[in-house]
């Protein structure tokens, strides 16, 4: 506790896998007697907030990041909306300047916010994206990327080193000057050997409108269903809501959202899980070793490549959005599922990083990073 640090630690509004991935880390901190601050917005913020109600939370501005409708559009939409999103990363710059003098912050990590940086204190960035996809400008992206990474102190990615793994050429350069610390996959759930409650449960995440138009869907398919079904919709609300929907062959229990230890739980008991190919859901999947089927995000390279990448391997079997049918589930037999990687994150280690101050610059680069 005489040494413990005040961390800021501000995941990325996109979706819920930037914040949960956070958890862990959090809970070392806390474990390692620091005393964190968690900064972010929207529903990451809230989702956080949820998790740690004692700690102190502040927020930042919002990079307001939707998908369009069409994922042909995806990046035209990231293009067209690039004004606004720097313009709340300059907000969030001065924001985080007032919070390292007001709490006295010893450090800051980052996943993936590009504003969240100081050149006060030592920086974290955390990002299993060192190349960043993008279709035809792939290369400018990555580099833009890796650019604004190299301001930081350190870059922490959620992966193994080595081969196999999970990110592919997501997580892994063939050269780099940067300091990059592979920690191993990051996830905030415990395999427990639980009897099976469901033989589906359905894993929704993600910005609007994307998820939304997954959920109607998804609810629809069902219909032509045989089986008992969870189906979590991500959507942090202040209550929890539930409700039946009884189909001919299905039972499907639908639940705006759950919290860690309700979640873990929910998805020990279930035999399949029909979910996004976000990398942070992948993490939480193979730590469960759990058999999945992934519907990546229209136009969303990442998790395109991610779902191409494990059915490619005979990991995970995918569909498109527009495609996929409540039959396409079938295949799941004929594929191994995820597994775990035994990793022991040294969290000692890591977190001297901020037990000096080194001079940087600041970061001025306008890449995001999913």
């Amino acid at each position: 506790m005489q040494n413990g640090k005040r961390i800021l630690v501000a995941p990325l509004n996109w979706g819920l896998g930037h914040a949960t991935r956070c958890i862990p880390i959090i809970h070392a901190l806390l474990d390692y007697g620091h005393q964190p601050y968690i900064a972010s917005d929207g529903v990451a913020l809230q989702l956080l907030q949820k998790e740690f109600p004692d700690l102190p939370s502040f927020e930042l501005s919002s990079y307001k990041i939707t998908y369009a409708e069409k994922g042909k559009n995806f990046k035209w939409k990231m293009i067209w909306d690039s004004p606004k999103v720097l313009k709340a990363m300059n907000k969030e710059k001065k924001e985080v300047k007032a919070l390292v003098k007001s709490l006295n912050l010893d450090g800051i990590i980052s996943d993936n916010r590009l504003g969240v940086y100081s050149k006060k204190v030592p920086c974290v960035f955390i990002t299993h994206q060192l190349n960043v996809l993008s279709g035809n400008t792939t290369w400018f992206s990555s580099k833009m990327h890796q650019k604004i990474i190299k301001k930081f102190k350190a870059c922490w990615v959620p992966d193994v080193d080595g081969k196999p793994n999970l990110t592919g050429k997501l997580g892994h350069l063939k050269k780099s000057k940067l300091n990059i610390h592979y920690l191993g996959p990051l996830s905030r759930f415990t395999k427990h050997n639980l009897p099976q409650k469901n033989d589906l449960m359905v894993l929704l995440s993600g910005p609007e409108p994307q998820r939304t138009l997954l959920e109607e869907k998804l609810l629809e398919e069902l219909k032509y269903y045989n089986g008992q079904v969870l189906f979590v919709k991500g959507k942090i609300q202040k209550k929890q809501k539930r409700r039946t929907l009884q189909y001919q062959n299905a039972t499907v229990e639908v639940v705006n959202f759950m919290q860690s230890k309700e979640l873990e739980n929910a998805l020990n008991e279930s035999s399949l899980v029909l979910c996004r190919s976000g990398y942070t859901t992948v993490m939480d999947l193979a730590k469960l070793e759990k058999k999945a089927f992934f519907i990546p995000t229209p136009g969303q390279y990442e998790q395109v490549y991610l779902a191409k990448r494990f059915q490619k391997n005979g990991v995970v079997p995918f569909a498109n959005q527009d495609n996929f049918k409540i039959k396409d589930l079938e295949l799941c037999n004929e594929f191994s599922g995820l597994t775990q990687y035994d990793t022991t994150i040294d969290y000692a280690t890591l977190f001297e990083a901020f037990s000096k101050v080194k001079e940087n610059s600041e970061p001025t680069s306008t890449s995001l990073s999913t």
